[in-house]
């Protein structure tokens, strides 16, 4: 099978999409998702026009984000006893999307994350001193899960012990948002989504009564002159999008990141002798290892993009990660660099009203994270005979598992 007639969805492609990739660079800026007939939008001068012109191409796409199986009657009366899914920030356009962002923007302002880093630094140095003397550990499982989870319990005021939960609801979210899954796990999904927001309902509540140091809290009472408070299904709908975003992707690109810096000791030597270049290496990392790997767009009336038509109705999808490994863009793009100057233009983040609010967040956990691992580990490498394998997700990627070597630095 050649990379013409490949799917996204193909297993083999799933694990190594690169090689389709490169093929639609060379052949095609647009391809079709044969089992829908879907448009997947590839090349990063479409995805970025694309991603500016919300008129035309709308994040009201609710009804995919729902799932194949959002209309089966159990999981239906499952969701039912709960709070009604709202479109807030993800899946709503102006002006109601602008209400949203407004409010939010307030809890995610710069001085509330850099008031996060001594405190994301100790979670750090935890994490590290639980597996440095091995020599070795499973990335993903020691560190890359941890993180970001710890980080996220603690803005949304879930305690050390409901940790498991966390990551446990934001699977759900995750594997309804990406995959196409099997009835009986959309059914597990849907039960997970309303114990989520049950649990989170009380702390919500509590926070209306007495406002607490935390990102939940400055969601809960945000206020804007003229703005109406956001009401509770507003808030969860918040929240949820907040912990897939603040959750698995940070844990997606922490281990991209480790991926490549086991992969290219020239540029992990780099990073090591000059500290002032992990900035620009997250960037890099987060371009070639974009965790949110594409996102769906609704046409809302006859257009263009690129010399090509686009009906009313129409689903496509910005493939992002494509976007971000476009020779047209970034010369050499397959290669890691973590000197390469244009690196931040990356869309891993999206783009336009819609870029990521938790964007700051995440580069600063990454930041602090790389920035102590590289201080303490030296000559990090892939564990021989790993095999690196990554979630067969459609829209979210990132490795399952990433076992790696090292050798404690000295002091």
């Amino acid at each position: 099978m050649n990379e013409m007639t490949k799917s996204l969805l193909d297993p083999e492609v799933m694990q190594n999409p690169f090689p389709l990739y490169q093929w639609a660079h060379a052949n095609a800026p647009v391809i079709e998702l044969p089992e829908t007939g879907m448009k997947i939008v590839m090349s990063y001068e479409m995805c970025s026009e694309a991603a500016g012109r919300p008129e035309d191409f709308s994040n009201d796409f609710s009804g995919v984000l729902s799932g194949a199986l959002a209309e089966d009657p159990e999981v239906s009366a499952i969701l039912a006893e709960g709070w009604p899914q709202m479109n807030t920030l993800l899946t709503a356009d102006p002006p109601v999307h602008t209400r949203f962002r407004k409010l939010v923007n307030l809890a995610f302002s710069m001085p509330r994350v850099n008031a996060l880093e001594a405190g994301i630094r100790d979670k750090v140095t935890k994490l590290i001193d639980g597996f440095i003397d091995k020599g070795e550990c499973d990335f993903v499982t020691e560190f890359s899960v941890g993180l970001p989870v710890q980080v996220i319990c603690e803005q949304l005021g879930f305690s050390e012990a409901e940790r498991a939960d966390v990551k446990r609801w934001s699977d759900a979210f995750a594997d309804r948002l990406g995959h196409m899954i099997p009835r009986e796990r959309e059914i597990e999904c849907a039960h997970e989504i309303v114990d989520f927001q049950r649990k989170l309902k009380v702390k919500i509540d509590a926070r209306r009564e007495q406002p607490t140091d935390d990102l939940l809290s400055d969601v809960v009472n945000a206020r804007l002159d003229g703005e109406t408070p956001l009401n509770d299904a507003e808030i969860l709908s918040i929240a949820q999008q907040l912990m897939v975003a603040g959750n698995e992707t940070t844990t997606h690109a922490l281990a991209g990141g480790i991926v490549h810096l086991a992969q290219n000791p020239d540029q992990q030597a780099k990073v090591r002798a000059n500290p002032a270049l992990v900035g620009n290496m997250i960037e890099e990392v987060l371009r070639l290892d974009t965790p949110t790997a594409g996102m769906w767009r609704l046409v809302t009336k006859d257009t263009e993009l690129g010399g090509r038509s686009y009906k009313q109705g129409e689903m496509v999808m910005l493939r992002y990660a494509a976007a971000n490994r476009d020779p047209a863009k970034y010369p050499d793009p397959d290669k890691f660099d973590v000197e390469r100057t244009n690196a931040r233009t990356h869309l891993a983040f999206g783009k336009g009203i819609h870029m990521c609010v938790g964007n700051m967040l995440s580069r600063k956990e990454m930041t602090v994270a790389f920035t102590e691992l590289l201080r303490r580990l030296d000559d990090i490498r892939i564990k021989d005979g790993a095999e690196l394998r990554v979630s067969p997700n459609l829209l979210l990627r990132g490795f399952i598992s990433v076992p790696i070597t090292f050798k404690k630095a000295a002091a």
